[in-house]
């Protein structure tokens, strides 16, 4: 204990009752109201993703199972939906549609699923098609397995590149000692696949004995929010640590990002996980919270409809109950500010077509941000 504490003395210092706190943080401050939050879409229960479509209506994910079409200020419960294994953080996740939509109308989620082997369920993605009220053309394109009873960790949020591969992420399903840093298991991960379901043959573990073929990147936790950089067109993601630890990272090819080789976190109870926080051969994170705001959802600021905040990033928090803007310079952060504060567990931030930002809520809705 004695040598952890040394070795963490520069970075993080503990109080009596076991919390964490950065040393030499960025300051997080509370950013002047310059806007007012409207509700656009009320009594939603836990809308995890969201998207729009071509004509402007919005497409949300209740996490209980539900697919919604918001349109015309009506909610319309899509039909044909598939099995959704609901258990604990599991259930209906994240909703992108192709890139090239309106040319061949793909819709892709994630979702906890009970097929395959083993009970219980595991993140799967699909795609569909939308017909009127009804799902069409559902297919399975990618289903972790082994399945596990656990409750936590399935991830997901989903993310396709500027070549048009979909990318998205699985949680490590609380088997934290095995998933991550196995690169023959599913969890702990990010996934590349071809917009069919195929797997690129230059997938970084593609030629490897055994491996999960469709892994991107490894020693991941539990990814939450996906982003393409405006500028340079790479995937950023965030995920969460345990207790203190959470990170932003840019996806990279192989890469490993360490969990649970390396954390600035601790176990719940305030106990060690381990005494190192970088190690050679391990990506090291753009950035880190210690305490953890528990990050979900992620957007770039892209619109002109807020001049001051173009091409800042945006990360909700479900802990403290708003979304952080963070300055970048280049990939380090500069400056942490508080918007939409005391608006509630925030599950999802997104740019809308209309320019403005949306923020998905826990127990409430999705709200937007109007300029003043």
């Amino acid at each position: 204990m004695k040598k952890y504490l040394v070795i963490l003395s520069t970075l993080i210092v503990f109080t009596s009752c076991g919390q964490q706190k950065k040393k030499e943080d960025v300051a997080l401050k509370t950013k002047p109201q310059t806007y007012k939050t409207e509700m656009f879409v009320s009594d939603l229960s836990i809308p995890w993703g969201m998207t729009w479509l071509p004509e402007g209506s919005m497409l949300v994910t209740e996490k209980d199972g539900r697919l919604i079409h918001f349109k015309d200020g009506k909610k319309i419960e899509i039909a044909n939906m598939p099995a959704v294994y609901v258990n604990g953080q599991g259930g209906l996740l994240d909703i992108k549609l192709h890139p090239n939509y309106n040319e061949n109308g793909w819709i892709y989620m994630t979702y906890a699923s009970e097929e395959g082997p083993g009970k219980g369920g595991h993140t799967a993605l699909m795609r569909c098609k939308l017909d009127g009220d009804s799902l069409t053309n559902i297919e399975m394109l990618y289903k972790a397995s082994p399945n596990s009873p656990a409750g936590q960790h399935f991830g997901s949020r989903i993310e396709f590149d500027k070549d048009g591969y979909v990318y998205f992420t699985i949680g490590e399903r609380g088997d934290r000692e095995v998933n991550p840093q196995d690169i023959t298991r599913d969890g702990g991960k990010v996934y590349r696949l071809k917009d069919d379901g195929s797997i690129p043959e230059d997938n970084p573990f593609f030629n490897e004995p055994n491996a999960k073929k469709a892994i991107y990147t490894y020693g991941n936790r539990n990814p939450q929010g996906m982003a393409i950089h405006p500028e340079t067109g790479e995937i950023w993601m965030h995920e969460h640590g345990p207790k203190g630890g959470d990170e932003i990272n840019i996806v990279k090819k192989g890469a490993n990002y360490g969990w649970m080789v390396v954390t600035y976190g601790v176990n719940y109870s305030g106990t060690e996980i381990t005494d190192q926080t970088k190690k050679e051969g391990i990506e090291p994170p753009i950035y880190y919270w210690v305490p953890s705001i528990a990050p979900s959802g992620m957007a770039f600021v892209t619109s002109d409809k807020y001049p001051e905040w173009k091409n800042k990033l945006l990360v909700g928090s479900l802990k403290f109950a708003y979304v952080e803007l963070l300055t970048l310079d280049g990939e380090k952060v500069t400056k942490r500010e508080k918007i939409a504060q005391d608006i509630g567990r925030v599950r999802n931030v997104k740019i809308g077509p209309d320019g403005l930002i949306y923020i998905a809520v826990e127990g409430q809705g999705i709200y937007r941000l109007i300029p003043e």
